[in-house]
């Protein structure tokens, strides 16, 4: 989450909720009503600080992250895409945009740094584990007796 808010330049998050009923299978609920995309020219590295901390990022959001790192993939414009038939456009400026790519920059540099520090195996994390008991269900066959 704070990754996503450092993107934006989110400094007020007050309150998310984490989804359990699927055991460690569960996510996230980003309920903020957050000041994003207020100032383009600052890049507050506080927000970064659970990252730069803990060190720990999920397998697939980091390859979503150099995935949107990439010149075809640019997050930019990628957002500007995506943002392109919304009725109340432009939504962002370009100063805004160009904001997205230069944090994502800064996002993946922290976790290279991280990675330096512990290795990779500690910093980058498996999605999934193992699927806890609240999340399997009736339905998974037994094995024979």
């Amino acid at each position: 989450m704070s990754i996503f808010d450092f993107l934006i330049g989110n400094m007020d998050r007050h309150h998310y909720e984490i989804f359990t009923k699927f055991g460690d299978e569960g996510f996230l609920l980003h309920l903020d009503n957050a000041r994003g995309f207020g100032r383009h020219s600052k890049d507050e590295a506080s927000i970064l600080a659970p990252l730069s901390q803990c060190c720990m990022i999920k397998r697939s959001t980091l390859l979503r992250l150099q995935l949107l790192a990439r010149p075809e993939f640019r997050l930019s414009e990628v957002m500007t895409e995506s943002l392109g038939t919304d009725p109340l456009q432009p939504v962002l400026t370009e100063p805004h945009l160009l904001a997205l790519d230069r944090r994502l920059q800064k996002v993946l540099r922290t976790v290279q740094r991280c990675v330096r520090r512990f290795g990779k195996e500690e910093v980058i994390t498996s999605d999934f584990i193992k699927p806890t008991a609240e999340a399997q269900t009736g339905t998974q066959k037994s094995e024979p007796r």
